[in-house]
């Protein structure tokens, strides 16, 4: 369902490709998910659970803060049980950097002008190496130079890129090519001009997101405009949805981001109803409960849930299964478009889950014999 037509494709700007751990972020990569832990990183049992859910929701990448050595020391751990690559993220201090990287971090979380003098920065780049780890650096409109917000008067889109370029040199002198780039800020259209700038600027991956974005409804809304329209230019090669609520939270906002610009297709994509009073369900707690229940589906496909029939068809008949609101408590569903059989509402729920189970099982199934088939050809 849902063929890809020529008006729904987006065209990615080009740009080199790095590894973070075993993640390649750039080039023609499936744009990444990211998001940071905020348990006390010295509680290492607290980090991993966190880093848990956040697998599960989906993450490809996870940041974890190291502000002292308590936290460095118990970085280790942390990465020894999680399942994808962590970023340490660093400020000021650069041997919690060594540390980290030591440790085994797949990337540090820089701003290479707030570690200190060329040779520290040299020191930092050494440890990268030594250990194979990425460099994000991150430049935030909040935390600018002071020697910038004297040259322009206030954080604006030129000192964003400026900050930037002035630190890639500064790993770029040192020999050192393996990194990404953020130029964050709350303000969307700061932001966004700032990624714009920059894009014309470097070939190197870009990291997206509007920092302090707000709450779960609010950031993600001021999120999705700031990181959406960049994503629909081509531009972003990873993304964090910054939000004022659990990571795992970011995660979900984060694939709903791309799987509505078709850049990425995990798990369900629900076509749902406002609902009214034409509506031959509960619309609204149905699609709730039906989100909750289908976390755990990893596999592409869609869902249409509709209250009545003034719709209902032609939206099932673009989703793998659907299901539209009738009179009497009984419903149409639809497998592949095409008008199947009623459910009662009483079954209504239950059965969807199941049938979405059975079809991910199916979609599943499918793949492996086509990879046996081609492992056999080969």
């Amino acid at each position: 369902m849902n063929a890809i037509r020529p008006w729904r494709t987006i065209e990615r700007r080009k740009c080199r490709q790095i590894m973070v751990g075993n993640t390649p972020v750039g080039g023609d990569a499936p744009i990444t998910v990211q998001t940071m832990t905020n348990t006390p990183t010295e509680d290492a049992v607290a980090t991993i659970d966190q880093i848990r859910r956040c697998e599960e929701a989906g993450a490809d990448i996870i940041r974890v803060s190291c502000p002292d050595e308590a936290s460095t020391a118990a970085f280790g751990k942390i990465v020894k049980a999680s399942r994808i690559p962590i970023v340490a993220d660093i400020h000021f201090h650069y041997k919690r950097a060594l540390e980290a990287a030591d440790a085994g971090a797949a990337c540090l979380r820089i701003n290479p002008g707030n570690i200190g003098s060329s040779q520290r920065v040299a020191e930092v780049v050494r440890a990268a190496k030594a250990n194979g780890c990425a460099i994000r650096i991150g430049v935030n409109a909040g935390s600018l130079e002071k020697d910038l917000l004297e040259k322009y008067g206030e954080p604006c889109p030129e000192a964003l890129v400026e900050s930037a370029l002035d630190h890639i040199k500064l790993l770029q002198d040192h020999d050192f090519h393996e990194f990404k780039v953020a130029v964050k800020a709350s303000d969307v259209f700061l932001a966004v001009a700032a990624y714009q700038g920059l894009a014309e600027a470097v070939d190197c991956p870009l990291h997206l997101g509007i920092t302090e974005a707000g709450g779960l409804i609010g950031g993600t809304v001021k999120s999705s405009i700031g990181i959406g329209n960049l994503l629909w230019a081509g531009i972003g090669d990873t993304i964090r949805v910054s939000l004022s609520a659990e990571p795992e939270e970011e995660v979900r906002v984060g694939f709903e981001m791309l799987k509505a610009l078709g850049l990425r297709t995990r798990g369900v994509r629900v076509v749902s109803c406002p609902s009214c009073a034409r509506q031959g369900f509960d619309v609204i707690r149905t699609v709730q409960a039906l989100e909750e229940r289908l976390q755990h589906i990893k596999t592409p496909m869609s869902l249409s849930v509709l209250g009545c029939v003034v719709n209902g068809p032609g939206e099932a008949r673009e989703t793998d299964i659907g299901i539209t609101g009738g009179g009497n408590g009984k419903h149409m569903v639809y497998l592949s478009g095409v008008t199947d059989h009623h459910v009662t509402s009483e079954d209504m729920l239950n059965h969807v889950v199941e049938l979405v189970e059975a079809k991910a099982a199916e979609i599943e199934a499918g793949m492996s014999d086509a990879g046996n088939v081609t492992e056999a050809a080969e």
